[in-house]
């Protein structure tokens, strides 16, 4: 360290310490450098980020999340839409790279079964409060729903044509890559140390691993890891100053809607095709 400063020195060891010898000239400059020196290595304490804010409405849209794909399991159950609704709503692949880019949305409502259905209920409400805990409600519902369906139009776009699904997971792991993403991506966390500052994703990733490849050979893998990706990018954009300002301006009544309309849409054209 005195070197890079120009004070030349040496060390010694006199048989009980070692010893910094600088000439006579240098000795006051060489200590006020040291005391420079040990003031500079303290590490000075991390502020802890700011604790989230209460988001007393979080359960607001986990609500709407269970209410769309009860209703809709429900309206194709008892015949009050067309009796090919299922089918029309499905994911397939074939015809959505002729153009139904809406079954991307619609195949979100449909489940095979009553299991299938309970397991992307639970998983989808509990993501979904977190997410609506950290960006509040509206917002998380929005953003869920609007990645999903992009997941499943990319599968759709880009996956082979005789691919067929259905089901919410791809919202449950969009929404739990939404909370990985914008919990890492939060202001204050550049300050910590990269265990911490990454654990939130990589957290995230390994629940990914942990619950979205099992259930066997009809487990769509490759929806499950687009939804989290998905998820991922629109929680980290979601945690940029100027996207962060644009969301809390944005009244969660309107973004609730806006969710609800996006899959209401997406229903229209299914069974009006």
């Amino acid at each position: 360290m005195l070197a890079a400063v120009g004070i030349a020195g040496t060390v010694v060891f006199d048989g009980t310490v070692f010893l910094l010898l600088v000439d006579e000239a240098d000795a006051a400059r060489a200590l006020g450098q040291l005391a420079q020196y040990e003031v500079e290595r303290v590490a000075r304490p991390i502020a802890a980020p700011a604790p989230l804010p209460s988001r007393p409405h979080a359960w607001v849209g986990c609500l709407l999340y269970a209410l769309v794909i009860l209703c809709v399991s429900q309206f194709i159950a008892d015949g009050l839409w067309r009796l090919d609704a299922a089918r029309l709503g499905e994911l397939d692949a074939a015809r959505v790279q002729a153009g139904q880019w809406w079954r991307a949305w619609t195949a979100l409502t449909l489940h095979v079964d009553g299991a299938h259905l309970a397991a992307n209920l639970v998983g989808g409400v509990w993501f979904v409060y977190l997410a609506g805990r950290q960006l509040r409600s509206g917002n998380a519902w929005l953003l869920t729903v609007i990645g999903a369906g992009l997941a499943n139009l990319l599968e759709g776009l880009f996956g082979p044509a005789d691919h067929r699904a259905i089901g919410a997971s791809t919202a449950v792991f969009t929404a739990l890559g939404l909370l990985a993403a914008h919990a890492w991506r939060l202001p204050g966390r550049p300050a910590q140390r990269w265990a911490r500052r990454w654990a939130p994703l990589i957290g995230g990733v390994l629940l990914l691993g942990w619950t979205g490849a099992g259930g066997g050979e009809e487990t769509d893998v490759v929806a499950h890891v687009l939804g989290f990706v998905v998820g991922c990018a629109l929680g980290a954009t979601a945690a940029q100053p100027w996207a962060a300002r644009g969301l809390d301006r944005m009244p969660q009544w309107l973004a609730g809607s806006m969710a609800l309309g996006i899959i209401a849409t997406a229903w229209a054209m299914a069974l009006g095709a």
